[in-house]
């Protein structure tokens, strides 16, 4: 089973895999957790190229081709060969995150446009199950500065982060088989717990 976490800067998304890793793992799931873009030795170097603040005139299009790139090969290398073991892949963003920020957020092209390139780098592979963690956007930028994180998207504007969220919420609300929306604003051994209800409900479904 493929899953995948999606959500704004600051939700939380890479605390809250690292411990549903553990505990899946715990419980006898063959899990491999991952991230975009990287998570292979080209996708890291691309992921620099694409976070490196001295960046800051990098063309939109190329930003978006850099992540599909971080991504065909994140597919081909990992994911498709963990799946067909038999294993649960966790991924820390995946395709939608193209959708919502180079999409909705720059508003430059429509998020639709850009499906036929997602479907090219992933070879149409999608999630079985996407974890919306939700989170205000002004709380999320300055969860990011507290922790002393920041790249060259941080950098961009508030109404560029309002917009991201809102394409978030809007492809969720489209999808609700596919989506769940947890609350990010809550304690964080809260939102673990809706993380896993989701999770263990989504495999429990599986072997029905």
């Amino acid at each position: 089973m493929f899953i995948t976490f999606e959500g704004s800067d600051g939700s939380g998304k890479s605390t809250q895999i690292a411990r549903l890793t553990a505990f899946l793992s715990q419980a006898g799931y063959q899990v491999l957790q991952t991230r975009e873009p990287g998570g292979t030795p080209i996708g890291e170097q691309i992921r620099k190229i694409i976070s490196d603040l001295q960046n800051s005139d990098m063309v939109k299009r190329t930003e978006i081709l850099l992540f599909q790139a971080s991504r065909a090969q994140l597919v081909e290398q990992v994911i498709r060969p963990h799946l067909a073991q038999g294993g649960l892949v966790l991924c820390d963003r995946y395709a939608d995150s193209t959708l919502a920020y180079q999409g909705y957020g720059y508003q430059l092209f429509d998020p639709q446009a850009l499906r036929p390139i997602i479907h090219f780098a992933t070879g149409g592979l999608q999630p079985d199950l996407t974890l919306l963690l939700d989170l205000d956007e002004q709380e999320g930028l300055q969860r990011r500065a507290r922790g002393g994180e920041w790249n060259r998207l941080d950098a961009l504007e508030y109404d560029f982060y309002r917009r991201v969220r809102a394409g978030y919420l809007e492809m969720a609300h489209a999808d609700p088989q596919r989506w769940v929306i947890i609350d990010a604003g809550q304690p964080p051994d809260r939102v673990q717990d809706a993380i896993r209800h989701a999770v263990l409900s989504k495999l429990e479904a599986g072997k029905a």
